[in-house]
């Protein structure tokens, strides 16, 4: 049974960096690609950065380039997302996303990052 289990959310002060990590098992083999979304009240769920599991392509989305960085251990099928200089607009559940090697695709449950003075 695949499972992604987010962490790290937290309520942090504008200007803040936080780490937030997704832990992926149950793969038969490493995914393909893992990515972070989120979702913030009244809006839709969008892209924040994604990552291939072998090689190190990136993307992100313009609103965090230059601010947000995405990480991944493949050993451990892990992903990360270090962000600084956190601002209310950041506010959101983070949600993990991973596609496997058979285009299948999986989800976390959401870890909750909101940033306020």
């Amino acid at each position: 049974q695949v499972q992604l289990v987010e962490s790290g959310g937290d309520l942090v002060q504008p200007g803040g960096s936080l780490r937030i990590s997704c832990a992926a098992s149950g793969f038969t083999s490493s995914p393909y690609a893992m990515s972070w979304y989120r979702q913030a009240p009244g809006k839709e769920r969008e892209l924040v950065a994604a990552i291939t599991m072998v090689g190190f392509t990136t993307n992100y989305a313009d609103s965090v380039k230059g601010r947000f960085t995405i990480s991944r251990d493949s050993a451990k099928n892990t992903v990360y997302l270090h962000m600084t200089s956190l601002q209310p607009d950041d506010t959101a559940v983070y949600y993990c996303n991973a596609v496997s090697r058979e285009s299948r695709t999986y989800w976390g449950q959401g870890t909750q990052v909101t940033v306020s003075s």
